[in-house]
């Protein structure tokens, strides 16, 4: 049975999508707002998130990449009232696996749960393999051919945000995001400065990059190749 944690501010929808979807066949636990949440993820596994972006405290966008930056890959689907397309992007850059716009059929609500369900049926790699390089996020090293590679914090975090979103186009903010959590500033350019250490450390021609591209006007993307 899939444990589902639900996480909505609507009390009336919490209570009609925990027993429409207990009839489906999951095991729901429904909650309000994120420190909520953070206490029944501390308390418990689950299979699949559901979260409002409109909450209070800590809005839904920000409770996605503070958890995708944290190293939590469960599949996350992202409820909002609002229609702007904005939102859906933003959500979709930080991590969201999914977006759905309320109102919505419980129906399709159980088909995108099913679908993401159906994609993510092989668990998140803790070796990541990019040409003659390994990363490896539970022991947090970066070796290539066996030998170490010395990498501070914030380069290992940074990387690591990289490869796990392989070919996908990421904003230096949505990077600083997803690297450092809140902890950054608007506009803060220390990201041009780490990129360039790891060119050094990953790259044979740091000048003409082969993994980690640049997006003149935007950010970065990461190309993994094939491993050597």
């Amino acid at each position: 049975m899939v444990r589902l944690l639900l996480v909505d501010d609507d009390a009336r929808l919490r209570e009609l999508l925990t027993r429409y979807l207990a009839e489906q066949g999951f095991h729901v636990t429904a909650v309000a707002d994120g420190r909520a949440m953070d206490k029944a993820l501390s308390r418990a596994a689950y299979d699949f998130l559901i979260l409002d972006i409109m909450l209070p405290g800590e809005d839904g966008l920000s409770l996605c990449r503070r958890l995708r930056a944290e190293g939590r890959y469960l599949p996350l689907l992202m409820l909002t009232a609002r229609g702007d397309e904005a939102d859906r992007i933003v959500g979709l850059d930080i991590g969201a696996d999914d977006y759905l716009a309320k109102p919505f059929n419980p129906r399709e609500l159980v088909a995108r749960i099913n679908a993401i369900m159906r994609r993510q049926n092989t668990p998140p790699e803790k070796k990541l393999r990019f040409g003659r390089y390994q990363l490896d996020l539970h022991e947090r090293t970066l070796t290539a051919a066996g030998v170490a590679i010395d990498l501070t914090t914030a380069e290992f975090d940074l990387l690591r945000v990289l490869a796990t979103h392989p070919r996908q186009p990421l904003s230096r903010d949505i990077l600083m995001q997803l690297a450092r959590g809140r902890d950054h500033t608007p506009f803060d350019r220390s990201i041009d400065v780490r990129i360039s250490r790891l060119r050094r450390i990953l790259e044979e021609d740091p000048a003409h990059p082969r993994y980690i591209q640049t997006l003149w006007g935007f950010g970065y993307v990461f190309n993994p190749g094939d491993p050597e």
